[in-house]
């Protein structure tokens, strides 16, 4: 009798492809071609991971008691390091025994946040458009999602009058992330309290994910656990990856609410058994040297972003000035979807960028380009735009 043929869940063929492994499936097809692909697609920085945290690292793997399990709410120097930095950096005290938890990667908190906090029938409010993780493991805890829609008349921040009575009522998730991804938008204060208050008026909890907290390039932004009464409903994560160039180191933490945090740790506890300790170590190395080794990163990156932008300007593209992230998101110029635009990119152009559809419905007339490649090749990818004269943006 033949084997029955493997069929994947039903849970995965409901999924879209995931938008990046998309991209860099077709990036890489080109590339094999033969062609000069300048990459603006995926936003995985393309500079080094800074000395100190490396010389860390090497110090640190060779200690033998490291080599063991490590312990699933991360290492008590680390969740102390994780602290003191949030005391110097937002000034917000949080207790470093119940309110942190560290991370493998903040993607991987984003992803077993939901499965902790949400039951079937429940909804989860998700900004439309959104890093995917978001929507996918929504949908995994069996709950139901509410899309946030973020326009540009908003400045990219949800309208919170436009939910409906009826979903604030079964709402028992929020996602924000801010400094956005992919719009760039930076929310302030006044917003998040009045997102903390709707939290502790219908007992919803907030996710803030804060990947991008440390990718400014004016004001510091701040973080949702300064607001008084966040701490009871709110729990905002953390990334190493971007703000010290390590992505694939994989750390990341979550602080807040201890019982959210409990939660995300009860999770974790029956799905991985922590980060590799001397990771950890190293990332206490970045926080304790935060100042001197993120101020060149942005630095970096304001010189990337003002050569594209400019640039972009200068063919006739309306573009405007992100406050923060690494990312430029660029209205399409009339008469594309975010997709032909991409496509026509690619095509004649040999310039990988993210079509704005990908991160949700609403973003269709949009797309993103990321600052991960040098300046003089974002001068070239804007010179290759140029040549291609398509209408102003």
């Amino acid at each position: 009798m033949a084997a029955r043929s493997f069929e994947k869940s039903e849970r995965l063929r409901k999924l879209p492809p995931y938008l990046f492994a998309e991209i860099d499936k077709k990036k890489k097809a080109a590339i094999a071609a033969g062609r000069d692909i300048i990459n603006l697609g995926v936003g995985d920085p393309d500079r080094p991971t800074p000395l100190p945290i490396i010389r860390s690292l090497q110090k640190h793997v060779e200690h033998a008691p490291f080599h063991q399990y490590a312990l699933d709410q991360g290492a008590p120097e680390f969740r102390r390091a994780v602290a003191a930095f949030f005391k110097k950096r937002y000034g917000v005290e949080v207790n470093a025994d119940n309110e942190v938890i560290g991370l493998i990667g903040s993607k991987e908190g984003i992803a077993h946040l939901p499965l902790g906090v949400l039951n079937p029938g429940d909804v989860s409010l998700v900004p439309d458009p959104c890093y995917p993780v978001y929507r996918t493991f929504s949908w995994f805890s069996g709950a139901e999602t509410h899309l946030m829609p973020l326009r540009a008349e908003n400045n990219f921040l949800p309208d919170l009058d436009a939910i409906p009575a009826d979903v604030w009522r079964r709402a028992r998730l929020m996602f924000l992330n801010y400094p956005n991804n992919p719009t760039a938008a930076v929310a302030s204060r006044a917003f998040f309290e009045r997102v903390v208050g709707l939290a502790r008026e219908h007992g919803f909890v907030i996710a803030q994910d804060a990947a991008y907290a440390e990718m400014y390039y004016d004001e510091p932004p701040p973080s949702i656990l300064e607001i008084p009464g966040a701490k009871e409903v709110a729990v905002e994560l953390h990334s190493f990856s971007k703000t010290f160039n390590m992505t694939g180191w994989r750390l990341g933490f979550a602080v807040g609410s201890a019982p959210i945090v409990a939660a995300l740790a009860q999770v974790k506890a029956n799905c991985d058994s922590g980060i590799f300790t001397a990771i950890q170590f190293a990332g206490i190395t970045a926080l304790e040297q935060y100042d001197e080794l993120t101020r060149p990163i942005r630095q970096l990156y304001r010189e990337r972003r003002d050569t594209l932008v400019s640039g972009l300007r200068s063919i006739g593209w309306t573009v405007p000035t992100p406050p923060a992230t690494f990312y430029v998101w660029i209205p399409c110029p009339a008469g594309f979807t975010s997709t032909e635009l991409c496509t026509k990119l690619l095509d004649e152009a040999d310039i990988v960028t993210t079509p704005g559809v990908g991160f949700g419905s609403t973003a269709d007339g949009f797309i993103r380009m990321a600052l991960t490649v040098e300046t003089p090749r974002i001068k070239e990818a804007v010179a290759r735009i140029g040549s291609l004269k398509l209408p102003p943006g």
